[in-house]
């Protein structure tokens, strides 16, 4: 086999004999009309090169990939926390043009916050992916025991990223509520979740059914009505892939509507645990008639203002 590559000539030829395939992304080997007699044996193997390669233009591109998409996931998330928290507080729930004031609010106060947020999420999903193109690279050179291990730690980085997301959705919701930066607000949102790690359980558990319920119920009513209409006009057609792609669309747009959903729900209870923990007559009528009494009913005698006071 030759030492050296397809696109090496002369004095360029640094490679080693054999080492076609020992990187990842890995080249090819083909059988030169060719071959080098130079060292009495003939050599006519060659290496060609791999496909594509990945250097760090590559990388600072993939990361800022990274940071655009972390970043327009943020602004969403900030967006709805803060059109749910104006919505919440208005006194006026059913006119108040809450989303024109929450974009307004936050392009001119909290972009920033966004920006530091979506940062750390793009940093640690850039790592998550470094350490996958380690085990790409071991797995080339067979490294079966350094394979495992990246993978381990891959795993043990997606958990780690997942917390940070949830912080994160929680530091927006707090950023909307009291307007304070990135680094405040996630150090309240996760004393909040500590004090109240039962009430944000519950709430998860009962999100996660009213999700399932949801999703069934817009994928199921997109298939039915879709097939309906299927059969009146084009009777003599399979349906399958149509209801396919229907089905698809109706998931997509469930996830969406859904998520929104959730995170509403999460807004609400951050707003109902800043009710509860300032008092209700700092917010006297913009809190829900039912929503009062129920923090009425939790609140204890000692803990409520005396008459005259």
């Amino acid at each position: 086999e030759s030492p050296c590559s397809i696109y090496e000539f002369g004095d360029k030829c640094e490679a080693t004999p054999g080492a076609c395939t020992d990187k990842w992304p890995t080249g090819g080997v083909f059988k030169d009309s060719t071959c080098d007699m130079s060292s009495g044996s003939p050599k006519c193997w060659r290496c060609s090169p791999p496909r594509f390669a990945l250097d760090w233009r590559f990388a600072v591109s993939f990361f800022v990939f990274l940071w655009n998409n972390a970043f327009n996931i943020a602004l969403g998330q900030i967006l709805i926390a803060m059109a749910v928290s104006f919505w919440f507080f208005s006194q006026n729930k059913r006119s108040d043009f809450v989303v024109v004031k929450g974009v307004k609010t936050i392009f001119r106060y909290h972009i920033g916050t966004v920006a530091f947020g979506s940062f750390i999420v793009a940093l640690v999903e850039f790592i998550r992916y470094l350490m996958k193109y380690f085990e790409k690279q071991a797995a080339a050179q067979k490294n079966r025991v350094m394979v495992l291990l990246l993978k381990c730690l891959q795993c043990c980085i997606w958990c780690f990223e997942k917390c940070i997301k949830f912080l994160n959705k929680n530091a927006y919701i707090q950023t909307s509520l009291m307007g304070t930066n990135f680094c405040v607000s996630a150090k309240k949102a996760f004393f909040l979740i500590l004090r109240n790690a039962l009430r944000f359980a519950t709430v998860a558990v009962l999100g996660n059914a009213i999700r399932c319920i949801g999703f069934l119920c817009i994928m199921s009513s997109t298939g039915c009505v879709g097939y309906l209409l299927l059969r009146e006009m084009h009777p003599d057609v399979s349906p399958f892939m149509p209801l396919v792609m229907m089905l698809i669309c109706g998931y997509v747009v469930a996830n969406l509507f859904m998520n929104v959903f959730g995170l509403a729900v999460d807004t609400c209870l951050q707003c109902f645990l800043v009710v509860e923990e300032m008092g209700m007559d700092e917010f006297g009528g913009v809190v829900p008639d039912d929503l009062r009494n129920f923090v009425d009913t939790q609140t204890s005698p000692k803990d409520k203002p005396a008459e005259g006071s």
